[in-house]
Formats: structure tokens, C-alpha cells, sequence
């Protein structure tokens, strides 16, 4: 059919033939590559990588600085990402925010997956992510004091005054269409290993038990410290759970600790080989 074509005809038309070719090769590469994400495997373990922080609603960056810096102090690399609106916007508005924060993470260090820690909301934000196939790009998941199931006090705002409890308040609540999507089914994907850690004294997170994750290693501070006190704001500066965190997100799997005297001597033996202080 080409031989019939004049010269200069020909090599328009081949050229054209190429381009074609090399579009649709593109095209499968991301057609594959999103697949390979959607359908991830278990992520390897054995290798921690870069951490990202992500603030709860309407807290600032600075809230989980003395977490930042522990981890900075034990040799991590830590970033705190930025949310929209200190994280009172749409909770999705949030997730595209840690998708961009975790891309500039990746190009910065060469590392291929990261870890991600979520206080409060934030824990939501890790997991809209996640399940925005990306599963195959995190080691671990950690949210400390995480409204997994929503909690009564957004009710209440919503309630009583709906003009004060903005989008991602609303998204809070016990009854969102939000956490009822990322709730169904599996509340935590195969690819990443997932811990909660949460305190039976949150006065935010009503019910506190509200944070436990099915699938999960689930946390209470008081199993580990019976005698502890420890609110929902105290989660990112107390020592005990800095501690918790950090052992958390030591390579291999994460590990339940065994119980601790307020003094910190062990009422039994830690089920952990990692230390606590």
C-alpha cells in the first residue's frame, strides 16, 4: 500500500505510523504500571524508608514537631507535610496534598517506598491515599489517635452548629459518606503493614476505641502503661508514645509490646526486642 504513495508522502505517513506506535507503547506502560499498583503484593519490610507526618484537623505542622524531631534524632528522614486549610478542607483535597508531598519525598531520597504516620485525621488522609492505589509505595502505615470510625463530637458540630464544622469535620462524623467508602471491605489493603496506636483517655476521639483498626496492630497506650495519661492532644509530644512510634517503624514487622509499670521497669517482659525510651 506504501509502495504506491509518493516519496515524500511515504515518509509522512511512516512517520505518522511511528507515532501511533510509540503513543500506544506509553499507554501501556501506564495502563501496567496503574495495574501493578492497583494489584500490589506485600511490601517488603525489611527496609524503612523516608517518613512523612501528616497533621490532624485544624492542627498545625508545629503540633507534631517533637515527633519530628525524636525521629530526626534516631536518623530518619522526616517531613511534616502541609495540609490545605490546616486539614479542616475536604479530607480527598488533603490526600492529593500527601500524594504530591510523598512524589517530591521519593525524587528527593531514591527510596521506593515510604512510611507514613497519621495523627488524628490525618491517620484518614494515609489511608485515602493508600487506597488511591498506591499501596505498592508504602512500608507502613501508623496513625495515632485516628477517628477510624468518626466520632460523636463531629456529630455534635454538625448538629448543633453546622456552619462551624466545615467539609472535613462533616467528613468526621460517625455516619460520612466518606468513611463509609473507606471503611467497606478490607479497612486495610495488602501492601503496607498498618498500626494504631490510640489512648482509652482521648476526649476527642469519642468512643476512643473508635481508633482501632480492623487488620491492624492495634495499640492502646495504657496496654502498654497501665497507669498513663495521655489525651488525644498529648499523642505527638508524650515520651511513651514518641517511643512507640519510633519502635513501630524499626524495620520488620511491628511487634506488640508487653505491659509497663508508670515507672518504666517492666511488669513483664516486653514481647519486643526494640527499646522503649
Amino acid at each position: 500500500m506504501l509502495a504506491g504513495l509518493a516519496p515524500a508522502r511515504r515518509r509522512v505517513v511512516l512517520a505518522l505510523l511511528t507515532l501511533v506506535v510509540a503513543a500506544a507503547a506509553a499507554l501501556t506502560a501506564v495502563v501496567l504500571a496503574r495495574s501493578s499498583d492497583l494489584q500490589t503484593g506485600p511490601v517488603a519490610q525489611d527496609r524503612p524508608g523516608p517518613v512523612l507526618l501528616i497533621p490532624g484537623y485544624g492542627g498545625g505542622t508545629g503540633t507534631l514537631r517533637p515527633l519530628a524531631d525524636q525521629l530526626s534524632a534516631a536518623g530518619r528522614d522526616v517531613t511534616v507535610v502541609r495540609l490545605p486549610g490546616d486539614g479542616t478542607d475536604d479530607l480527598t483535597a488533603s490526600a492529593d496534598a500527601l500524594d504530591a508531598a510523598v512524589a517530591a519525598v521519593l525524587e528527593r531520597t531514591g527510596a521506593e517506598t515510604v512510611d507514613l504516620v497519621g495523627y488524628s485525621a490525618g491517620g484518614l488522609v494515609a489511608r485515602l491515599w493508600v487506597a488511591d492505589g498506591h499501596a505498592g509505595s508504602v512500608r507502613r502505615v501508623l496513625t495515632l489517635g485516628t477517628p477510624h470510625h468518626g466520632t460523636s463530637l463531629a456529630d455534635l458540630a454538625g448538629a448543633l452548629a453546622p456552619g462551624e464544622c466545615p467539609a472535613g469535620c462533616r467528613q468526621l462524623a460517625t455516619g460520612s459518606e466518606l468513611l463509609a467508602q473507606l471503611n467497606a471491605g478490607d479497612e486495610t489493603p495488602e501492601g503496607p503493614t498498618w498500626v494504631s496506636i490510640w489512648t482509652t483517655q482521648d476526649e476527642t476521639v469519642t468512643p476512643p476505641d473508635s481508633a482501632r483498626l480492623d487488620g491492624a496492630l492495634n495499640l492502646p497506650v495504657q496496654s502498654v502503661c497501665a497507669s498513663a495519661r495521655v489525651g488525644h492532644g498529648d499523642l505527638p509530644r508524650d515520651a511513651l508514645v514518641r517511643a512507640l512510634v519510633l519502635a513501630e517503624l524499626a524495620a520488620g514487622e511491628p511487634v506488640p509490646s508487653g505491659p509497663r509499670t508508670a515507672h518504666g521497669s517492666a511488669a513483664e517482659p516486653l514481647s519486643w526486642s526494640r527499646p522503649w525510651w
